[in-house]
């Protein structure tokens, strides 16, 4: 420790200053969670002041170390420790805690607060999101680090509370970093054995070490944690690996300092109040006035930890310019991923199909664009939910991330679809990849959570669904969408691909792989399907496939084809229709009304049709029929649960009739 820190306040001052600001900002809120972070108050401290690796003064710096806190109930915590080691969030900042606008919302969100990673509240997520972490530092030195150059070499820390391992998606996370051997990842898991509706062990009784060491991970163990030296080697030992990754056990206590809620559930989810924060901070010898107190001695760790985060930084820039002298082709691209720059005219390694080639599945399709856009596009890596052979995302010409050897660009998630979702939003905010995941769109529904997230971080994580609705036939109706592309579109900024043959596909991989403000979703058929055109104006969101004046049909996916087939029905009766191919809702809305009204006249019949749920195409066909499927599915073939469940070009053909 420095002749700097000796004259700094001690670790038990500063942890009651991070009790008095947690208890302060609560009790101003009148809502949060004091008693998780009055326990890890000095987990916390003794973390970020000694041993993560982190610039406050820029805290966008790409060698520091990453920490989540999955538990982000516990926000307050996070939010006093940004301010007291030197981020750029004030005191009022913390004053405003949970009020509108402000840049401390009750869960740390990315990109409000500086130094917030990423946005966790949905328990379990921020644990994924850490394995996330974990796993794109070792990609990333795989592909950058050459000997004597190590220029990606950061930990990952977490904080989780019992919550986060009660739920499934901190098990799948857990099982999948203890089989690739994540050794620089590093848990800390806030024993308190309190929940918000009592202790525990109501519910919760395993043996979390063993679980862990089961798991392939290593578990040290802090009986105390209060006890800022205990701390501190338990921290030092978790950063000398072992090939494992580490959980520590911190035994803390819910409400720590509060004479009558300490270990306590009536301190986990709501304000100590008045009377009982004023018992607190004379329990603590906390002066009870003035309000967001922060001593003197206390606030000069900003400039302590500041000072060491620029040393850190400048630590790193020397060894960067080392590395760029020595491989400055390397550099440039680390350079150029980091910053989020496509190589000029990428897109014209997609695939571009002639209108004669042969029926094709869109996830057959898919396999071709992602497979062309990774000779060009290095930072694409790819992961599949034990259904690679299934989605055909697999990029062919590059080897398995495995234990121990992460130069690979295809993931094996196993059966783990949860945790896929994280990890692929966790790859993405660490910088310097574009990664996509795969699954059944059935399945979608394990993901939601963190395709939302994704969409509310505005992180261009991709989604790829394949087996996109009853056609996929024999798996019955468990394996067959229905209800799934509405939900999809439901969510703000998540845009929803579902193109009509493999010209479509390619330019929809073309938008996701362009697109940096949210995720992107394809949704891809098993069945073969026709050339519809070969340029397909896929970032417009629908066009004109077959031209008519008398009315219009519009369709996704497959069911332009069902489109096109009624369309010939009714021209032998002298009706004329047109087919619009309609992508994406989102982007077809995003147009000017112009370009709108020429691709779908207001004043002509609209005709709407999907193999999946007609709720919102009412929006589209001004309140037309629409063809779609309003019950579960069948098991035969695809072709055969289309027929019975009437997607059909004869049911179209009837609607556009009636609409006449």
């Amino acid at each position: 420790m420095s002749a700097t820190q000796r004259a700094l306040a001690p670790p038990e001052l500063c942890a009651n200053t991070v009790r008095g600001l947690v208890m302060d900002a609560v009790q101003a809120a009148n809502s949060g969670h004091p008693g998780g972070p009055m326990g890890l108050a000095t987990v916390g401290w003794t973390l970020f002041s000694r041993h993560l690796r982190h610039s406050p003064g820029n805290p966008d710096w790409p060698g520091r170390d990453r920490f989540v806190l999955s538990n982000g109930h516990a926000s307050m915590l996070l939010y006093s420790l940004l301010h007291l080691t030197g981020y750029d969030l004030t005191l009022d900042d913390l004053k405003a805690f949970r009020q509108l606008g402000s840049r401390t919302p009750g869960h740390p969100e990315r990109a409000e607060a500086p130094g917030v990673e990423i946005t966790t509240g949905p328990l379990g997520q921020g644990f994924a999101n850490a394995v996330g972490f974990a796993l794109a530092e070792r990609v990333m030195a795989a592909q950058f680090n050459r000997d004597g150059h190590e220029v990606i070499d950061n930990l990952t820390w977490f904080i989780a509370s019992d919550g986060d391992l009660m739920e499934g998606i901190s098990y799948e996370a857990a099982s999948l970093a203890g089989f690739l051997k994540l050794d620089r990842l590093i848990g800390i898991f806030d024993d308190n054995r309190v929940s918000l509706d009592g202790p525990t062990a109501l519910s919760f009784g395993e043996d979390v070490a063993g679980r862990f060491e089961a798991l392939g991970w290593r578990v040290l163990k802090v009986a105390d944690g209060n006890d800022a030296g205990e701390l501190d080697a338990a921290f030092e030992d978790a950063k000398a690996s072992d090939g494992r990754p580490t959980m520590i056990m911190a035994r803390t206590e819910i409400g720590f300092g509060s004479p009558n809620k300490q270990g306590s559930a009536s301190s986990h989810g709501s304000p100590l109040g008045e009377e009982e924060v004023e018992l607190t901070k004379r329990a603590l010898g906390w002066p009870t006035q003035p309000t967001f107190l922060v001593p003197d001695e206390v606030a000069g760790w900003a400039d302590e930890c500041r000072a060491r985060g620029d040393a850190l930084e400048r630590e790193w820039h020397t060894k960067f310019g080392e590395y760029h002298a020595a491989h400055p082709e390397l550099a440039a691209e680390l350079e150029r991923r980091r910053d989020g720059l496509l190589p000029k005219d990428w897109e014209a390694s997609l695939p571009r199909f002639s209108i004669d080639h042969p029926a094709m599945a869109t996830r057959k399709a898919g396999h071709v664009a992602i497979n062309a856009a990774a000779d060009v596009l290095p930072e694409i890596i790819q992961g599949a939910a034990d259904l690679s052979v299934s989605t055909n995302t697999t990029i062919a010409d590059s080897g398995d991330i495995t234990p121990g050897d992460f130069s690979g660009r295809n993931i094996r998630y196993g059966v783990r679809e949860h945790a896929m979702g994280a990890i692929t939003n966790a790859l993405v905010a660490y910088g310097g990849l574009r990664p996509a995941c795969s699954t059944f769109l059935t399945f979608s529904d394990y993901q939601k959570n963190t395709i939302r997230l994704a969409a509310l971080m505005n992180l261009p994580s991709i989604f790829v669904f394949t087996h996109d609705s009853i056609a996929m036939g024999e798996d019955g109706p468990t394996h067959q969408p229905v209800e799934h592309l509405a939900a999809l579109r439901a969510i703000p900024n998540v845009l929803t691909l579902r193109p009509a043959d493999a010209n479509e596909t390619a330019a929809a991989w073309r938008v996701a792989l362009q697109r940096t403000t949210g995720p992107s979703v394809l949704v891809l058929t098993r069945q073969g399907l026709p050339m519809l055109q070969p340029d397909a104006p896929v970032d417009r969101g629908a066009y004109v496939v077959a031209d008519g004046g008398d009315a219009t049909i519009v369709a996704t996916g497959s069911e332009v084809q069902v489109g096109l087939a009624a369309r010939e029905t009714l021209a032998s009766e002298g009706i004329a229709a047109r087919v619009v191919s309609m992508p994406s809702w989102e982007l077809f809305g995003a147009q000017d009304q112009e370009y709108r009204e020429q691709v779908i006249p207001a004043r002509v019949p609209r005709v709407a049709v999907e193999a999946a749920s007609p709720l919102g195409w009412a929006k589209w066909v001004d309140g037309g029929p629409v063809v779609a499927v309003d019950r579960f599915g069948a098991s035969a073939p695809g072709e055969v649960v289309m027929e019975a469940l009437g997607i059909t070009p004869a049911a179209v053909a009837d609607a556009v009739r009636g609409s006449l």
